[in-house]
């Protein structure tokens, strides 16, 4: 009998970004979110309340909810999706869900990336039906085109997707989870220019605010409210949200470590 012994070692996970392993991974998040009624419930009925509340709130002054509500409803998506998004990858995290999927053929960016997807897609209807709500049904009253609110409304949910990633790793449970959001939510709805024009602030302040995401959000939702046409400024506060969702994810990428042996 032969002494030689075949020691079996685990595959090394994948470091390519692969469109099967992200779809599965898609796949497997948006399966488990269908079984979770009242988070489904949360990210697509509570922005489209508070809008509807909004709009009753200023009843007799419907220009005052044209002024606000195009950079509310890029703000609430933001909000719901950062929300969602943190205490669903916290509870992988500490299930040990995550832990085993690295343990496969799965590289971080795949993992990242299904994550992303899926929260992207529930993001597309959570956005959809808050502009078709605030438009069609509430009447706010926008001079660009509809499609360029829905864009800059998808990519503030998605950067909230991507805040929530992130974030997941620094929090124990799902009560810190949410006190991230006075943290990181709070002080960028407060200088984003939603109350007051940023360049009233402080100087101070105002420089803050000009690194802050959420302020190129509600800036490009009122380069949509105040022009016929995609204007510079649209393109360039577009870009920073965009970009700033892909570093936010990258950051969550380099978070994601196995914790055993």
């Amino acid at each position: 009998m032969s002494a030689t012994t075949t020691e079996t070692t685990a595959p090394a996970p994948a470091r390519s970004l692969t469109a099967s392993r992200t779809l599965a991974t898609a796949a497997r998040v948006l399966r488990q979110l269908r079984h979770d009624p009242r988070t489904i419930a949360l990210l697509m009925l509570i922005p489209c309340l508070m809008l509807f509340l909004l709009r009753y709130v200023f009843d007799g002054s419907p220009r005052t909810f044209d002024n606000i509500g195009a950079s509310l409803l890029g703000i609430f998506p933001l909000i719901t999706m950062f929300l969602v998004t943190s205490i669903a990858t916290l509870r992988e995290r500490t299930s040990g869900t995550l832990e085993r999927l690295l343990a496969m053929p799965l590289g971080k960016g795949d993992l990242i990336a299904g994550y992303a997807l899926a929260f992207g897609t529930l993001a597309i209807i959570q956005s959809a039906l808050a502009t078709g709500l605030a438009l069609w049904f509430l009447g706010l009253d926008v001079v660009g085109s509809p499609w360029l609110l829905l864009l800059v409304a998808l990519l503030d949910a998605l950067l909230g997707t991507a805040l929530g990633l992130f974030v997941s790793a620094f929090a124990a449970s799902e009560f810190q989870a949410v006190q991230f959001m006075p943290a990181v939510i709070f002080p960028q709805l407060l200088l984003c220019g939603l109350f007051t024009p940023r360049d009233n602030m402080h100087p101070a302040l105002e420089t803050v605010s000009d690194v802050l995401p959420m302020s190129y959000a509600v800036d490009g939702m009122n380069e949509v409210l105040k022009h016929t046409d995609m204007t510079a400024t649209f393109v360039r506060d577009v870009l920073i949200v965009a970009g700033c969702a892909l570093l936010v994810l990258f950051l969550g990428a380099a978070t994601l470590r196995r914790r055993t042996t």
